[in-house]
């Protein structure tokens, strides 16, 4: 596992590509996302592209296999989560795991330790621990088996959701979310779900306040309906340091010509 204070897997992404000369400025809209690497293909594809944080989708095979790279209702897949890591090593991105089911979560973190410092890098760990649309993972079952067996890797913890206009992240969800990060010594990002957030900025920006080790992740579903001008709010209204921006295309070029980054 990754030694020291936090140790490389808890870098902030934005700390660790500015000090690696990867991004410019200290700042989330930089960091660049290759999403759903859960092929063979597409593996490669992110291991020889520019991106600096790679995420995928873990699921047991079947149902209670290998771990393997799929989204439900997926349970198999032609790379196991081994093989991907062997894969990643090789390269100078960090990762993102986003467990599917809670039985996945043991095992890979297994996988993950075997791994151990030839992964020098961030590394997060993903889990939707509370309810707003689908059922969740138990969420202190999770964080139980995350942070005894990887208590220096970044937890990413979010809601499920819909993508409803006009709805958000409510007080109650939001302070409850904080209640089961409060005992925790790890860094944490919360994945927001980019049409949600202009609804909750108050809430939003009261969960940052808690800790300094928190930040958000803004992500977007293939189908959801947000527009370019919703990024532009939530990045006014947040600290730049302490937002990334996991987004499709179009949305993520019009994003980044917008506010000068290049791609």
């Amino acid at each position: 596992m990754a030694s020291g204070a936090g140790g490389p897997w808890g870098e902030r992404p934005v700390d660790h590509f500015l000090r690696t000369g990867h991004i410019a400025a200290r700042d989330g809209a930089a960091v660049r996302w290759f999403h759903a690497a859960n092929s063979r293909a597409r593996a490669e594809q992110a291991a020889r592209s520019d991106v600096h944080m790679v995420e995928v989708d873990v699921v047991l095979r079947g149902g209670d296999g290998d771990p393997v790279l799929a989204h439900p209702p997926d349970t198999d897949s032609d790379i196991t989560l081994q093989e991907w890591l062997a894969l990643m090593v090789g390269t100078n991105k960090g990762i993102k795991l986003d467990f599917k089911s809670l039985a996945a979560v043991g095992p890979s973190l297994q996988l993950l330790g075997q791994v151990g410092q030839r992964l020098d890098r961030p590394v997060w760990l993903n889990g939707d621990i509370l309810p707003g649309g689908c059922a969740p993972l138990d969420a202190r079952a999770f964080l139980r088996t995350i942070t005894s067996s990887c208590p220096h890797a970044t937890l990413s913890l979010g809601w499920t959701t819909g993508c409803h206009r006009g709805q958000g992240y409510g007080w109650p969800e939001v302070q409850e979310m904080w209640q089961l990060c409060q005992p925790l010594s790890q860094p944490v990002t919360f994945a927001v779900r980019a049409a949600l957030v202009p609804e909750s900025l108050p809430q939003l920006q009261w969960l940052l306040q808690q800790c300094h080790r928190y930040s958000l992740t803004v992500w977007t579903g293939k189908e959801d309906v947000y527009t370019v001008e919703d990024l532009l709010l939530i990045r006014e209204n947040f600290d730049k340091s302490r937002v990334y921006y996991d987004i499709f295309e179009p949305q993520n070029s019009e994003f980044k010509k917008a506010i000068g980054i290049e791609q």
